[in-house]
């Protein structure tokens, strides 16, 4: 496949086949929010969708943000997701030695300059603008000054940046995009104490990692009109450095439209997980459907979003995250779900490490409990009454279900279950119907005292599966402690 990029110096065309390589920059100073992890996904399935690879780095040169439980986050929650990634992931802070080399050929060459602006020359440039009620846009006195190196002054290394003309992006997304020149500061490349800056590592670590196409939020826009010289000096220098191909997504916000926040479900990926019960493909599927479309599809699978997902598809406009469409959607998954997969996920939920035994009746439970579910609280909730011990403890509504007449009812569905000979669905309804119009009532009458007095509860799954699962002596077990004989 061919690449272009767009700019006021002329198109540049990458070689035709050349491998697609995207990567996921996270900074470790907190969980995967939403936003990040579609970002991830996006990545993930335009190198997939292209044959490509898909690379991670960990953006964590902020070493006093940046932890270890971060990291660890980041990287469990993207292999829950599914997304995997090519080769091991790189660190941001292992490569400072790189950042500033890249920085010194700059200045050797005349595409960077040593700046020794002081605090309070910094801070009356600042002022002046503020009065002229301007952004601040550092031209530095010392950019076109040939001053011998002076290492008795503090100084930064800051981009010689271009003054006149424009740069124009072909976002893949955003369309044209152009940035006037002037525009643009004398952008710092290493601090005074020889720290590389987040614009500098990100544009030499995708350049040294084979990044062909930079796929990230739209609130970087800016900053890739400003990465952009950076590129072009280095390419001026020795070659070999192209402009990436970029697609700037736009933002998801809340349902009301505004900034997504924690009330709208900006929490990590891992509270979808734990606190929320969803399965990862569903996250998945919802994730790419903010902001993507495949015509009216809304179920999509791995192997069909692989197949289908072209940034052609990304709209403009931001997205929108609606919880009640991702509880729904993640109830369709459960619903199709393999049923001992649920109820291994299931038993990691109970209050007990689960004999085999019970184990094997979580996964024969999952066909009666999983159509009424929307996640796996709802799952572990719902199988909650086949472990509970005798006598049970009722709630309000079951306590009402067995009391008046209902004992008397329970007493006859005891003694006609009893005398079944063989315990599957269809003899237990027909004895449990047969109890009914004998007492002169409708099945509902039987049903629902038969259902508080097996789980505690006013509903459960179908009644006569309940009976099945519970088996006979378990089921009769019960019903004898809430009749009267």
């Amino acid at each position: 496949m061919t690449e272009t990029t767009a700019a006021t110096d002329g198109t540049r065309t990458t070689t035709p086949g050349t491998e697609v390589v995207t990567r996921f920059a996270p900074s470790p100073t907190g969980f995967l929010h939403i936003g990040g992890a579609r970002t991830a996904l996006f990545n993930w399935l335009y190198a997939r969708h292209h044959g490509g690879r898909f690379l991670l780095r960990i953006e964590d040169t902020d070493r006093a943000r940046s932890t270890q439980p971060a990291i660890d986050a980041i990287l469990t929650s993207l292999r829950w997701l599914g997304l995997d990634w090519d080769g091991d992931e790189v660190y941001q802070s292992a490569r400072a030695d790189r950042h500033a080399e890249v920085a010194h050929r700059m200045v050797e060459h005349g595409h960077a300059y040593r700046c020794y602006l002081t605090t309070e020359e910094l801070a009356a440039m600042r002022a002046e603008a503020e009065a002229a009620k301007k952004p601040l846009r550092v031209r530095s006195p010392w950019r076109d000054k040939a001053a011998e190196a002076d290492d008795s002054r503090p100084f930064v290394v800051r981009l010689k940046a271009p003054t006149d003309g424009a740069v124009t992006i072909e976002d893949r997304v955003q369309g044209s995009v152009t940035v006037q020149n002037a525009e643009l500061d004398d952008l710092v490349l290493l601090r005074s104490d020889g720290t590389p800056t987040y614009m500098l590592a990100v544009v030499v670590d995708d350049h040294d990692m084979g990044v062909t196409h930079v796929i990230r939020g739209d609130d970087h826009l800016n900053n890739a009109f400003r990465q952009l010289p950076i590129i072009r000096a280095m390419d001026a220098i020795e070659g070999g450095w192209p402009d990436p191909v970029y697609a700037h997504i736009p933002l998801i916000h809340g349902s009301d439209g505004a900034k997504l926040s924690k009330r709208h479900g900006a929490v990590g990926v891992e509270y979808y997980r734990d606190e929320l019960g969803m399965l990862p493909e569903a996250l998945d599927n919802y994730l790419l459907r903010l902001g993507w479309g495949h015509g009216d599809d809304e179920i999509i699978s791995r192997t069909q979003a692989v197949e289908w997902f072209d940034l052609a598809g990304v709209g403009k406009s931001p997205s929108r995250f609606d919880f009640k469409k991702l509880e729904n959607l993640n109830g369709q998954y459960i619903r199709v779900a393999d049923d001992e997969r649920l109820a291994t996920l299931v038993a990691d939920r109970l209050d007990f490490v689960p004999t085999d035994e019970q184990r094997e009746l979580l996964g024969r439970s999952m066909a009666s409990l999983k159509p009424r579910a929307a996640d796996l609280l709802d799952l572990a909730n719902g199988a909650a009454f086949l472990f509970r011990k005798r006598p049970l403890e009722m709630d309000r509504d079951a306590t009402a279900l067995v009391s008046g007449e209902a004992p008397k009812l329970l007493a006859r569905l005891h003694a006609a279950l009893d005398a079944l000979e063989s315990w599957d669905t269809e003899s237990l309804e027909t004895a449990v119907r047969q109890v009914a119009d004998d007492a002169g009532v409708k099945l509902g009458q039987v049903a629902q005292p038969l259902r508080a007095a097996l789980t505690g509860r006013k509903t459960s799954p179908g009644i006569f599966d309940v009976l099945e699962l519970l088996g006979r002596e378990e089921s009769l077990g019960r019903i004898a402690d809430q009749m009267i004989v």
